[in-house]
């Protein structure tokens, strides 16, 4: 009876996990290394109505991907990946933001001797509270230490564990004791999967002004290219044109040959103090307006009547 129960178990499993990898085009291969069971539901919790999250072993995940492949090859991207402690989270939801939601979820946890660091953990300078009697405990660990008011002091800050270096039993002790818990639990993000394209989660960082500027910069440098060796492409044309018309102007201006837009340009060559006098005229007018006002005003004082002519003593001049 037992086993009976073992394989409907089973046969359910398959059919959950091809039901939601039929159901939605997208989902997070996640890895819930030090992920505890209460995290869990935490987990499951915060993502309700926006994703399914799916945990089991990594033979009964790559089994039932393998058999659904020929209904859906693109799943064979997904096999690869199946490896370590992982499990998934399906969504239909921006990934964004649902990437945001599983990285959001984390605890702090306390270090554990044997465990992997997932960061620098570093003690700040601080007085311990610890009686004189743990002294050696410090010194054990190269920790530099006096005693302040009857406790312990650190007197500078101490790079205790590395990165991806292991914890060692002194250093969680210690860790402990001082009621440091320097570590954060949660899924972690492997890979996203997306309507057959599997790629790494660093990629949702890309923004469309990204992708755009990394665009222009590749046309650069086939324009560039092209025209270093001559060879025309849709990059390199309109600056092939814009260099023709540029050699076609300075043909037109050392010889009698003219045309619509070359005469400016002779014109220039034949009197440039045309074009300087007209220069400032424009630069006095733009820059305010400051010369035109000036007219007017005296205009006006020539057309006002002046004091003497109001009392009638113009009349007599």
């Amino acid at each position: 009876m037992g086993r009976e129960d073992k394989q409907t178990w089973k046969a359910n499993y398959f059919l959950k996990l091809i039901q939601l990898l039929d159901e939605y085009p997208k989902c997070f291969v996640v890895g819930v290394d030090n992920v505890g069971s209460k995290q869990m539901q935490q987990i499951r919790m915060s993502l309700r109505g926006v994703g399914s999250v799916l945990m089991g072993k990594n033979t009964m995940i790559r089994k039932a991907i393998r058999g659904h492949l020929e209904k859906n090859p693109a799943l064979e991207r997904l096999v690869t990946h199946i490896r370590g402690n992982v499990g998934f989270v399906f969504t239909k939801e921006d990934l964004g933001d649902v990437r945001d939601k599983i990285i959001a979820n984390k605890v702090l946890a306390p270090a554990k001797a044997g465990a992997l660091a997932p960061v620098d953990v570093i003690i700040p300078a601080q007085n311990t509270g610890l009686g004189p009697e743990k002294t050696s405990f410090f010194q054990a660990l190269s920790i530099p230490t006096k005693i302040s008011k009857g406790t312990i002091e650190i007197m500078n800050d101490v790079h205790l564990i590395k990165k991806d270096e292991k914890v060692g039993a002194s250093e969680a002790t210690l860790l402990n004791m001082l009621n440091i818990s320097p570590f954060t639990y949660g899924l972690k993000i492997q890979q996203v999967y997306d309507s057959g394209t599997v790629f790494e989660p660093a990629i949702l960082d890309i923004k469309p002004e990204d992708l755009r500027t990394k665009f222009i910069l590749g046309v650069a440098n086939v324009a560039g290219l092209c025209l270093q060796i001559g060879y025309p492409s849709l990059a390199s044309a309109p600056h092939s044109i814009a260099n023709g018309f540029k050699n076609l102007l300075a043909i037109a201006v050392v010889t009698d040959i003219s045309f619509k837009e070359a005469e400016m340009a002779k014109e220039f060559v034949k009197d440039p103090t045309k074009f300087a006098a007209a220069a400032p005229a424009a630069g006095v007018a733009d820059s305010g307006g400051a010369a035109k006002p000036k007219e007017e005003e005296k205009k006006k004082e020539e057309s006002e009547p002046s004091e003497d002519e109001d009392m009638g003593f113009g009349l007599f001049d």
